[in-house]
């Protein structure tokens, strides 16, 4: 049985989910090898990409210094 949100998930989660998705194509990376090198799990980092999951700020650094970004690059213009 799957597990109802008591809350919706707001669209700049969504919009969060995007652009780091966008940032992984656009280097050519694979979604494993960003979620293995900022120590999460793959499932959870399609998850935040999905905007099915919301993030806490501490992961959102690990996933920008996986990408090789700055952290305001992925939040910049949401």
């Amino acid at each position: 049985m799957k597990r109802e949100r008591k809350t919706e998930i707001p669209e700049v989660v969504k919009q969060l989910g995007i652009k780091i998705k966008d940032v992984i194509d656009a280097n050519q990376l694979k979604s494993r090898e960003v979620a293995h090198d900022a120590e999460l799990d793959v499932e959870n980092l399609r998850k935040y990409i999905k905007g099915s999951q919301e993030m806490k700020i501490g992961t959102l650094f690990k996933i920008a210094q996986a990408l090789k970004i700055h952290p305001s690059e992925l939040i910049k213009n949401l």
